[in-house]
């Protein structure tokens, strides 16, 4: 059976969450270094509590990937343009999940208007990113304490249609 992409619902939650926590904990590796303390700050907010209200947020468009009735993907945009998650499965990676995602947020970031979506990649994501055409902007440290890779990618002609500074990047809370 095929990737099937949809909206997430609440009920996601516990998968979803699941599907974060295996991503950051197997697959970034090269991101947190098994540095315990690192690793705790990226996971810290990444609960079923949270997840689900992640996935209600009225703000925020968030799809999951299905393969065999199995949620093994997870992506978030924000109205403000901001890709904050897009995270896969190990076992998912390299068989179209993540595109099928990018490809599902970017549609509804046209849908809203936005006109530039903006992220900030893990090390192993970066290639990703990168061939689906996204433009690499420098390291940021993220509010986690993480490097990450800024990325962003152009959707339509006009920039400004992203809200440009008048919408805030990151809504974890951190100043």
């Amino acid at each position: 059976m095929g990737i099937q992409i949809r909206s997430a619902a609440p009920e996601d939650a516990v998968a979803a969450c699941s599907v974060l926590r295996r991503s950051i904990e197997e697959c970034c590796v090269q991101d947190h270094q098994n540095n315990s303390e690192k690793l705790a700050a990226w996971l810290g907010n990444k609960t079923p509590e949270n997840v689900a209200c992640w996935l209600t947020w009225p703000t925020n468009y968030t799809l999951v990937a299905e393969r065999d009735g199995e949620v093994v993907g997870v992506a978030l945009l924000t109205q403000a343009g901001k890709l904050s998650l897009c995270y896969v499965l190990p076992e998912a990676q390299h068989g179209g999940v993540g595109k099928a995602l990018l490809d599902g947020v970017e549609a509804k970031a046209r849908d809203w208007g936005i006109g530039v979506v903006k992220l900030h990649s893990t090390t192993a994501g970066s290639d990703f990113y990168a061939r689906n055409g996204y433009t690499f902007a420098g390291k940021e440290r993220t509010c986690y304490g993480i490097d990450s890779d800024f990325f962003w990618k152009q959707l339509d002609a006009e920039p400004e249609a992203a809200g440009g500074a008048a919408k805030r990047f990151c809504n974890c809370g951190v100043k």
